[in-house]
């Protein structure tokens, strides 16, 4: 008897790309894909805990990634392994780009952060993005990436990311 391919998940391979390099590699299960953007749902990637000291990212946590061909970001939704949301872990990236079973995303170093409850948004990496040298190697995608920060910050501290993430 064989499987039905169409009763398991469909996946993807997400690749974050930083500086040239791979950052690091996972298997998420492909939501959505309707050519402009594309979610994703992944377990917590990392190797055991990463305590930012405002939030943890640790073993069971879920990931609903959201990921744009036309826009400069990737929005994540973090939830524990109870289900309880964490808030949103926002990178600012080059468009996404899909081939296949890969999902490839250029990492910019700049990140933006949103607690469940609003009350704690911040601006991360900012001093990673300088030393990057991209303002001076590619200045028109350091003004997007400077840019799409600036419109995630305004969307968080405006009451969220739901409108986008509809």
């Amino acid at each position: 008897m064989s499987e039905n391919s169409a009763d398991r998940p469909r996946e993807v391979d997400v690749v974050l790309v930083k500086a040239g390099r791979t950052k690091i590699r996972y298997t998420g299960e492909l939501l959505t894909d309707d050519g402009t953007r594309v979610a994703v749902r992944a377990p917590w990637a990392g190797s055991g805990v990463r305590d930012f000291g405002f939030v943890r990212f640790e073993p069971g946590d879920v990931f609903t990634e959201y990921y744009w061909r036309d826009r400069w970001y990737a929005v994540k939704e973090v939830r524990s392994a109870t289900g309880t949301l964490k808030g949103w872990y926002c990178d600012i990236t080059r468009p996404a780009r899909r081939s296949g079973p890969e999902l490839v995303v250029e990492d910019l170093d700049l990140d933006l952060w949103r607690s469940a409850d609003g009350t704690d948004v911040r601006r991360l990496d900012e001093d990673e993005f300088a030393d990057s040298g991209l303002s001076e190697t590619d200045p028109e995608a350091a003004a997007a990436a400077l840019a799409a920060l600036d419109e995630l910050e305004a969307l968080a501290r405006g009451g969220g990311f739901a409108a986008l993430l509809a």
